[in-house]
Parts: C-alpha cells; sequence; structure tokens
C-alpha cells in the first residue's frame, strides 16, 4: 500500500514541477494542443518531435520537464499558433501548412548555423515579442487582452499582436506606428 502512495505522492509531485517550471501541469498543455488541432497524442508527438511514450511519460508526470529544446520551441509555437485561430486570425485551411512548418523547426538554441541578428524595427518588434511571451503565457496574454479591450482597446490590441500574433502582423503594426517613437 505505502509503495502504491509513494507513486501517486511522487506524480503529485511532479505535477507541481510542472506548473512552477510551466505554469500548469503539461497534460493541460498537451491536451489543449491537440484539441485546438484535433491531434491525437501521437499526432501532438509527432509535430514537436517527440516519441510517443515520452509524451505519455511528461502527461502523466512520470517526467517533469521537456529536456529537449526544439520541443520546447515547437511546443511555444503551437500555443501561439492556437492563440491564432482561437481569435480567429489563422483560417482552418492554413493549419496542414502550418503544422508541417512546425515539425521542421529546430528552435533558437538547436540551430548549428550562424544565424543573423534582427536589426533596427525587426529587433525591436522581436523585443517587444520576447518580452511579452517571457513574462506571461499566451493564454494569460489573451486573458489580459480580453479584460482591457472594452477600456483600453489601443493596449489589448498590444497584446494580442506583439504577444500571441505572428511576426507578420507584429512587424506591420510596428510599421503603421512608428512615427510615434
Amino acid at each position: 500500500m505505502r509503495e502504491v502512495l509513494s507513486v501517486v505522492e511522487t506524480v503529485e509531485r511532479n505535477r507541481q514541477a510542472q506548473r512552477e517550471a510551466y505554469g500548469e501541469p503539461l497534460a493541460d498543455a498537451f491536451r489543449r494542443l491537440m484539441g485546438a488541432f484535433e491531434l491525437t497524442q501521437a499526432g501532438l508527438s509527432r509535430v514537436l518531435g517527440m516519441s510517443p511514450p515520452m509524451l505519455s511519460q511528461l502527461m502523466n508526470a512520470q517526467r517533469v520537464k521537456i529536456g529537449n529544446p526544439a520541443v520546447l520551441h515547437r511546443m511555444h509555437v503551437l500555443e501561439e499558433l492556437a492563440d491564432g485561430v482561437r481569435a480567429g486570425s489563422v483560417s482552418a485551411q492554413d493549419l496542414p501548412a502550418r503544422l508541417d512548418d512546425i515539425q521542421a523547426l529546430t528552435g533558437h538554441w538547436t540551430r548549428t548555423e550562424a544565424q543573423a541578428s534582427p536589426t533596427g524595427e525587426h529587433a525591436v518588434v522581436d523585443g517587444m515579442r520576447n518580452l511579452l511571451r517571457a513574462v506571461a503565457s499566451g493564454q494569460e496574454l489573451s486573458s489580459a487582452a480580453a479584460a482591457l479591450e472594452g477600456s483600453h482597446p489601443a493596449l489589448a490590441e498590444l497584446l494580442r499582436v506583439y504577444g500571441m500574433g505572428p511576426d507578420g502582423p507584429a512587424r506591420e503594426h510596428f510599421a503603421r506606428h512608428r512615427d510615434l517613437f
């Protein structure tokens, strides 16, 4: 009996560690992504680039962290895409190609070739996007934007465009407002 209790305690400890590391248990995040894109666990593991057993172990809190930075990067990009789908800025017909693109991503920390750093306006836009995404999840940004929409629509737009949207609209928004700087 103590052995079973120990397994339950370990799983709960691991879920708490996932909450601390990711803001929520990975099972919640994975289920949300599977629902958003109508993916099975095998389909999600394929897009993320991890084995189905690893995804299962993370979902069941047998493991705590995603060890591969490219997988974590794909997960963040997939979250952003899900936010775009919910916001209506990404059409259903674009999803298969976008999922294929995400599957091919390697992420900033896993690239072996030299990457040019963004300059000028692109650096400003990237910095704003990175800052917002560092301090809040896509879900938190979406909630904050919804809360601000009625009283401060311009701030809500900033959160949606820079915090949750793809690069293109953020760069376009910045270009339209560059005279403010």
